[in-house]
């Protein structure tokens, strides 16, 4: 009988293991970018760590070093699952090729937030994302009054499958079509997210079209090769890139790019990790969240507001 009553004393101890543990349970949420290598990821990464660090969550951050490498991406995602994280964030190199392991995570009950661009399945809780279209519609509308309505143009795209700078392009060529009937582009190359490849096609485009008045690079990687192209002939035409790193804002200064439309990657991962908690709250989550692009010149670059969107204090929050 003593034995008996020493069970049953036990019993509420044992009843409060399973909260304890889970009190002890340390949130991991992978954030997982296109690459790694660009400004624009390690400012998404430091806005992850923004969020996480108040809330007690460990953010395990990995991407493949290409920006093509969507096979190397899935097994990122893959080995996430497998590990039981309790969240991801992902920024979709391929939108049809990353529509299977979003799935998958979806079945594993692991909560996936899309950032910076989309995917082919809708097995997401949110998609944080600047409005590429818009920001495509942007850059044309400035092309469109640098150029006077007229000339020639040609645009250093990304890669095919790659929803967002796919958007961006597509708001630039349908912007100019429609508001735009003098000008018209006559070629458009992908950069293939690397820089060298940019510069190269940038440099064969203004080579086989020397009246070209105007050029449109949809990305960090592509305006960045653009600038170079530019810089080695001394062209004379009007180049408005896309994404900011140290390197574009000093070719802006010195009027190599006419303008930038910048997005806003740090507040991108901070909102990407945020809607990854509220599910994991149980608090409501918005489907899309498109946050707003912005052309800067020149003469913006000393704006306060501007200088705070282009210089987020990385090493606060990175190691």
């Amino acid at each position: 009988m003593r034995s008996r009553r020493s069970l049953f004393r036990a019993l509420p101890a044992l009843a409060l293991l399973p909260s304890a543990c889970n009190r002890e349970h340390k949130r991991t949420i992978a954030v997982i970018p296109k690459g790694r290598a660009h400004m624009f990821w390690q400012s998404v990464h430091a806005g992850a760590v923004s969020t996480a660090q108040p809330a007690g969550v460990e953010i395990i951050w990995n991407g493949p070093t290409s920006e093509t490498d969507f096979t190397g991406q899935i097994q990122i995602v893959e080995a996430m699952i497998n590990r039981r994280v309790d969240a991801i964030c992902l920024a979709p190199i391929d939108k049809t090729a990353m529509a299977g392991v979003v799935d998958r995570a979806a079945k594993a009950g692991i909560p996936v937030v899309i950032f910076d661009s989309g995917v082919d399945t809708q097995n997401f809780v949110s998609q944080v994302a600047t409005d590429n279209y818009g920001a495509g519609t942007l850059a044309a509308e400035r092309m469109g009054k640098v150029l006077e309505g007229k000339g020639e143009v040609v645009m250093v795209a990304v890669q095919p499958g790659a929803a967002s700078t796919m958007a961006r392009e597509a708001g630039f060529e349908d912007t100019i079509k429609v508001k735009f009937s003098g000008i018209r582009i006559v070629d458009k190359r992908f950069g293939m997210a690397d820089f060298a490849k940019s510069l190269q096609v940038a440099e064969n485009m203004l080579t086989a079209f020397p009246n070209v008045r105007g050029m449109f690079a949809s990305n960090e990687s592509s305006a960045v090769g653009a600038a170079q192209a530019v810089k080695g002939r001394k062209w004379n035409g009007t180049l408005v890139g896309f994404d900011w790193s140290p390197t574009l804002l000093d070719d802006l200064r010195n009027g190599v790019i006419d303008s930038l439309v910048v997005q806003n990657p740090f507040k991108m991962g901070a909102e990407s990790v945020r809607a990854a908690l509220d599910k994991l709250d149980g608090k409501p989550v918005v489907k899309i969240n498109d946050l707003a692009p912005r052309l800067i010149l020149k003469e913006d670059l000393e704006k306060p507001d501007v200088q705070a969107q282009l210089n987020p204090d990385l090493k606060k929050y990175l190691p």
